[in-house]
């Protein structure tokens, strides 16, 4: 219990900030004297956050690994539902003067487990366990680069004064207990998903129970929003690349790993960065689209104005825009995923661009 209550204290937070050039005058008063860790440590909470994952997660199904990807995907949904779940169960603050927040961004949820911490830990991780036994290299390397990312993330958390060392450590280590029933059982899942007919029944049930069960929190936060965010993800992923298998357009490849990585060519680097521009077109006519429909759509249905309900409060009470803006992202992600792993590759196709193995990882 010392070493908890230790760990807890915001003036180990504190310090950190003062190693890192942050001078705290007052509560809402500083100077950030290092702008080189400052800007070092924004781009480090960035690795763990919607923006990071907005580009990781279709980059890597249109010009890496699919196979790996479903996987890294399931393991990076599982632990944020719980993460974010646990965050509104213990309702713990995050820490206050004399630490100073130096992003606002996230400060209206709760600070325990840090999620960044859980997202820095099973996406690196999680690549190199599905990776190291697909490709042939050096592993080592690999595990260097996840530890250093992971190392890079927590310490930005503290850095930015968004989490106590308490909030890292257990994030770290819930996401380490997770993880180890998680990888050998999503492995057996994955197949279940992509060859069951009734796997897209059971995923779209599953996901709605997940978030309209999701516990209740005092205050309003946006970590429902952002949960529903991340599961509808997975969801379209799933569905799509179910679509893919039952329409045939997946076979099981004829060599077996590990594979050997090559080196891509001038040719392959093109068709790399044309796909990443299209298909990132792509995405966000897909969310402009979904999201205007789908709001406007909701609000005709509950009778509301949309630009009223667009600008009030969030609040717990404010029931209707709760119902609009948790389906809407739910829609609006879920086609996302859908079209990422579905539809963008048919596009692909169309102009010759599609990355070879696409339609063989299964």
């Amino acid at each position: 219990m010392e070493v908890i209550e230790f760990l807890k204290q915001p003036h180990l937070v504190a310090k950190i900030q003062k190693f890192f050039g942050v001078t705290v005058q007052s509560q809402n008063e500083f100077n950030i004297r290092n702008k080189f860790w400052y800007y070092f440590f924004i781009f480090g909470t960035a690795l763990g956050d919607e923006t990071f994952y907005t580009f990781f997660i279709p980059f890597w199904f249109w010009n890496i690994d699919g196979a790996v990807g479903r996987r890294v995907v399931l393991v990076w949904s599982l632990v944020m539902y719980i993460g974010q779940s646990i965050k509104d169960i213990i309702r713990w603050e995050r820490p206050g003067f004399p630490v100073v927040k130096l992003q606002s961004k996230w400060a209206m949820e709760y600070g325990m487990p840090s999620t960044h911490a859980m997202v820095a830990i099973s996406i690196p991780f999680s690549v190199l366990l599905y990776t190291m036994d697909r490709y042939q290299y050096c592993v080592g390397i690999g595990t260097v680069i996840a530890i250093t990312w992971c190392l890079l993330v927590c310490v930005s958390r503290l850095y930015l004064g968004m989490h106590t060392v308490l909030d890292v450590v257990a994030g770290i280590f819930l996401t380490i207990a997770l993880m180890l029933p998680l990888i050998p059982l999503i492995d057996q899942l994955d197949n279940y998903f992509l060859t069951n007919s009734t796997s897209p029944i059971l995923v779209l049930v599953v996901s709605i129970l997940l978030i309209v069960y999701y516990p209740n929190s005092d205050k309003w936060t946006p970590t429902r929003g952002d949960t529903t965010m991340v599961v509808s993800v997975c969801v379209g992923l799933l569905i799509g690349s179910w679509l893919n298998f039952q329409t045939g357009r997946m076979a099981t490849p004829e060599l077996r790993p590990p594979y050997t990585i090559l080196w891509p060519s001038l040719t392959m680097v093109g068709y790399l960065f044309l796909r990443t521009f299209i298909g990132f077109a792509c995405v966000v006519i897909t969310k402009q689209f979904a999201i205007s429909l789908s709001y406007n759509f909701l609000c005709t249905l509950l009778r509301q104005n949309v630009d009223v309900l667009r600008k009030s409060e969030n609040s717990l009470h404010n029931k209707h825009k709760n119902f609009v803006d948790l389906v809407c992202k739910f829609v609006t992600c879920a086609l996302i995923g859908f079209n990422t792993i579905y539809v963008i590759p048919h596009i692909f196709r169309l102009f010759r661009i599609e990355r070879p193995t696409f339609y063989t990882e299964v």
